[in-house]
């Protein structure tokens, strides 16, 4: 999770995508507001591509968003093209580059402190940072045994043990998030935050591979919490995306 910079301006590539794979958050095709560029992988299968790009479009910050077919035979050149750590997203800021969706959030909420992307409580700010870092550093069995598949549902009836403590554990956390900072809103802190961008892609894995979470503990808090991050405009533009991506394959 560091930032640094990199000599000369990033190379832009054209991608085999439709043509608004250039397009900024706001439907302009150049650079605009701060001057953000996200790079991004595909949008049905890529987690970390949409926590910093959720946290953007649900921020309201302007951004240039550039989007790799991470299917491609030359997706790596194609990556390092924007970022010498080969993964995607990252962010460029001018000739600032960070290249990790943590850090990326991060940016974000000390750049822009008046989008509240952490809560203002300090005890509720302490353990959205610290439900967030759990997800950036846990869940392994989850992520290898069940992968995102942003609009596919084929759940499963039988997982492993390790992959079920991982949904027993984050239906816990997110159930004592929601009793403890919930409020009024819908969210994990009531308003969208960090940690909401952190755990909309495990939403997606619950959806797509876990079906009713009854049998790991929820008591329909977890599933009132996934229906409320899909009901998101933001989501939805998300899915459009990810459906364009997939009529091309």
């Amino acid at each position: 999770m560091k930032i640094g910079r990199l000599a000369g301006p990033p190379m832009i590539v054209h991608y085999r995508f439709p043509r608004r794979e250039t397009q900024s958050a706001g439907g302009a095709c150049s650079m605009a507001g701060e001057g953000y560029r996200l790079v991004i992988g595909n949008k049905h299968t890529s987690s970390w591509s949409l926590r910093p790009w959720l946290a953007l479009k649900e921020a309201g910050i302007p951004f240039e968003e550039v989007r790799i077919n991470l299917r491609d035979a030359d997706k790596t050149e194609q990556i390092l093209a924007h970022s010498p750590a080969g993964k995607v997203p990252v962010l460029w800021v001018g000739d600032l580059l960070i290249w990790d969706s943590f850090a990326i959030l991060e940016f974000l909420a000390e750049r822009h402190p008046e989008k509240g992307l952490w809560p203002s409580d300090s005890d509720a700010r302490a353990v959205a940072r610290a439900a967030s870092a759990e997800m950036h550093s846990g869940f392994q069995p989850l992520r290898e045994h069940c992968p995102m598949k942003f609009l596919t549902v084929e759940p499963k009836t039988e997982h492993s043990e390790p992959v079920q403590a991982n949904i027993r554990r984050i239906v816990e956390l997110w159930k004592d998030c929601r009793r403890r900072f919930g409020g009024t809103g819908p969210f994990l802190f009531s308003t969208f935050s960090i940690a909401d961008a952190m755990y909309a892609p495990v939403a997606s894995r619950f959806r797509t591979h876990v079906g009713d979470l009854g049998a790991y503990g929820d008591d329909g808090t977890a599933a009132a919490y996934i229906d409320a991050l899909f009901a998101l405009p933001s989501m939805e533009v998300w899915a459009q995306g990810a459906k364009e991506e997939m009529a091309t394959r």
